[in-house]
């Protein structure tokens, strides 16, 4: 068997949606899909860690472990808050070194 392989991904909202007067019921329906797929990625041994910042211009990471770097990108493009253009999402290759148990 491969041995799967590590990538991130940084997100970061939209300059519109820093400010949470600008959001909607269509903007919260898109974070809550959001949720619903890492949760699905964390079911499917996918997800290593997902958060983010609790700052005023929050960003975002997800670690992933998957296959390829074609199946990182293509889960971040699919990501409902890239996908629907509420973040934006930056990918790399990474591997976490040390990780608490």
């Amino acid at each position: 068997m491969k041995e799967k392989i590590q990538f991130v991904y940084f997100l970061k909202l939209k300059p519109d949606f820093i400010n949470d007067k600008n959001w909607t019921a269509k903007e919260n329906d898109i974070v809550e899909r959001h949720f619903i797929k890492l949760q699905g990625l964390l079911s499917d041994n996918k997800l290593i860690l997902a958060g983010r910042t609790l700052t005023t211009d929050p960003c975002g990471i997800v670690i992933l472990e998957v296959e390829n770097e074609d199946e990182a990108r293509i889960l971040m493009e699919n990501d409902p808050a890239v996908k629907e253009g509420l973040m934006t999402a930056e990918l790399f290759p990474y591997r976490v070194a040390l990780a608490k148990k």
